[in-house]
């Protein structure tokens, strides 16, 4: 049994009320065909800037996924997407029907007042987030920084960059309450990323009241904003160290106003039902 089927199979035992495609990939473009063959109506989601990663790791020209992605979500009821810059973007490359979807961060598990999971010397600067070139590390690890660097996640170029980086303290992937001990070891938390559609991780940091330094990009612009909460610089030494003068209590509360129970709303009210 071919994939489409096996998943044709799967939703029609399922018997969904509403469908909603998540990604673009093998399994997204599936569910596709089967509710255009079957004239069944669903909405789907932009979660990633896969043109940008593509650039960056094949040379592949932006217009070419971006026509990609265009025509897959073309039939789309609903294109679900996080941030107002993004939703721009979208629109200014023609995508239609393009809706908000607002993100959420769980406050309860992201918290201060933790026992930092390391002591390293101050100040720390912290990365989370995926060991892969579409993030952009070296722009964070090449930095002049005093004190101590410090990386926390996983992927394909973390052994490549244990090697160059000797002096940062990477400790792979975490997950849960190990993983808000280390926000809770960092001073700052630095994005260097050019390619985020919203930045889950910078509410993360900012619900364990730790400043943010990033891009003024897509992402870290719309959580951030004017709320005081960060330093958006193109020069991000400038900004990584303006945000240690960032009181945390300021970034917890700002972190508190993003919450599930809305992000929920919206996503239930653009869905297109059965």
């Amino acid at each position: 049994m071919g994939a489409q089927s096996a998943l044709a199979e799967r939703i029609a035992a399922l018997r969904p009320d509403a469908i909603h495609i998540v990604t673009e990939g093998p399994l997204g473009i599936a569910a596709r065909s089967h509710c255009l063959r079957r004239r069944l109506p669903f909405t789907s989601a932009f979660h990633t800037k896969f043109p940008e990663y593509l650039r960056a790791r094949a040379g592949l020209p932006l217009a070419w996924s971006y026509a990609v992605l265009r025509r897959f979500h073309a039939p789309s009821k609903a294109v679900l997407v996080a941030a107002a810059s993004i939703r721009q973007e979208l629109r200014e490359r023609g995508f239609a029907r393009i809706v908000p979807w607002s993100r959420g961060v769980d406050c309860s598990l992201f918290r201060m007042g933790l026992r930092p999971a390391i002591e390293l010397p101050r100040p720390v600067f912290l990365y989370v987030g995926r060991i892969a070139i579409e993030k952009n590390l070296p722009g964070f690890l090449d930095l002049d920084l005093p004190g101590s660097k410090l990386v926390v996640g996983d992927g394909p170029l973390l052994e490549t960059m244990r090697r160059r980086y000797p002096q940062v303290h990477f400790a792979g992937a975490q997950s849960g309450e190990e993983l808000v001990r280390y926000y809770a070891a960092a001073d700052a938390f630095v994005l260097p990323s050019s390619t985020e559609t919203y930045g889950l991780v910078i509410l993360e940091a900012l619900a364990c009241g730790v400043p943010v330094a990033a891009l003024p990009v897509a992402g870290p612009v719309d959580v951030i904003g004017k709320s005081g909460t960060g330093v958006l610089d193109h020069d991000l030494r400038a900004a990584s160290l303006d945000a240690l003068s960032v009181p945390r209590e300021r970034c917890r509360e700002h972190a508190t106003r993003f919450g599930w129970q809305a992000s929920i709303d919206q996503f239930v009210g653009n869905l297109a039902w059965l």
